[in-house]
């Protein structure tokens, strides 16, 4: 359930309180509210079209994934000028006529396409998968992964595919593990959008949602630290941390150090403690992680670049950092950099973020360096 708020007053319903309409699922507080909708807020007129589109979520859906491809396609107008799909080879769609979008580490011509174009080769290629007993993870994986270059959606494209994969699936039953995957793509893809409350909003109904039906420890340590990010983002720090630390211990109980999970809980963990300044419980953490995933990743994997990333700040932002750390911050970040240029492209955030980082390090560093005025 993505709706958790009444329709006329915004009161906040969660998952189960208030009442709905009956023929359309709209939800409400009370019957006041939903009276007052009915006779002067238009419902009268919207409940027909509501329940013929599959009732209150699927038309929201419908109609919030209009929106979000119109904001990735004028987000996108620039770099896609006079190009064409490379699924379907036309400039506009041909049912609705909407522009390209690129959001992946695809350069020149590649990875141009349409948000449509994607969101139904990854229905596809999902409904095969499942057809034909194929394993179903990387078929699922399309709803956020370029086929081209095999990096994810980034930004806003990454968010008005998002709402292509929960419209897919919403109709389909609560306790569908699609339906309930597809959640995850949407909360995820409101969070690269930057729409970091609606992204709240369904991380909470996930959680909820998986814990009620039971979901495996492997899956709720995931919806916990996906919550944890957006808590991050919104400024409610100290909760992002305690779920942190909790995800972590759970990771390596669960999946050993070595694995990739672990090793993102790990990153996450040092930087919610960064955000607190709370870096020398950061350093030793990332150090003792970071020669891991040396050990299991290639250098120019995300999450590697990441954690470096991570590091380099826990180096230059503390206030007690020596020169030498400094000198290591900057290095750092240098070597990673170009890492991840070459990999990823300039244009990733990933990219743009670590030398967003270099430059204020080399001006710390310059600072430092410089010899003192005389008196």
């Amino acid at each position: 359930m993505i709706l958790t708020q009444c329709a006329v007053c915004a009161t906040e319903l969660g998952l189960s309180l208030g009442k709905k309409c009956g023929r359309c699922s709209t939800r409400y507080c009370g019957p006041e509210c939903q009276k007052q909708h009915w006779e002067a807020g238009g419902h009268d007129q919207l409940c027909k079209p509501i329940k013929k589109a599959g009732g209150a979520e699927q038309y929201n859906a419908n109609k919030r994934y209009t929106e979000a491809v119109a904001e990735a396609v004028e987000a996108c107008a620039e770099d896609t000028k006079g190009q064409t799909c490379y699924i379907c080879t036309q400039a506009l769609h041909w049912k609705t006529k909407e522009g390209l979008v690129r959001g992946c580490s695809c350069r020149g011509t590649a990875g141009l396409a349409h948000v449509s174009c994607l969101a139904e080769q990854a229905k596809i290629l999902f409904a095969e998968a499942e057809e034909n007993n194929k394993p179903l993870d990387p078929a699922w994986a399309r709803w956020h992964t370029c086929g081209l270059c095999k990096q994810n959606h980034h930004g806003v494209v990454r968010g008005a595919l998002g709402w292509a994969c929960w419209k897919t699936y919403v109709g389909r039953p609560e306790g569908d593990w699609n339906r309930i995957n597809a959640m995850n793509e949407l909360g995820t893809g409101l969070s690269a959008a930057e729409h970091h409350e609606d992204a709240l909003a369904v991380r909470e109904a996930e959680l909820s949602t998986r814990r009620r039906l039971g979901d495996s420890e492997e899956s709720i340590l995931t919806v916990q630290g996906n919550l944890a990010v957006t808590y991050v983002v919104i400024g409610r720090h100290e909760e992002a941390l305690n779920l942190y630390r909790d995800v972590y211990s759970g990771r390596v109980r669960l999946n050993g150090e070595e694995h990739l999970t672990t090793l993102i809980a790990a990153n996450n963990y040092a930087l919610s403690l960064n955000e607190l300044k709370r870096f020398e419980e950061a350093k030793p953490l990332l150090r003792r992680t970071i020669p891991v995933a040396r050990r299991v990743l290639e250098d120019g994997n995300d999450t590697m670049l990441k954690m470096r990333w991570t590091y380099a700040q826990t180096l230059y932002k503390d206030d007690g950092a020596t020169l030498d750390d400094v000198r290591e911050a900057v290095t750092t970040l240098e070597d990673t950099g170009r890492i991840a240029r070459r990999v990823l492209g300039g244009a990733h955030p990933t990219t743009t973020g670590i030398e967003d980082h270099l430059r204020v390090a080399r001006a710390i560093l310059r600072a430092r360096e410089a010899p003192p005025t005389s008196g």
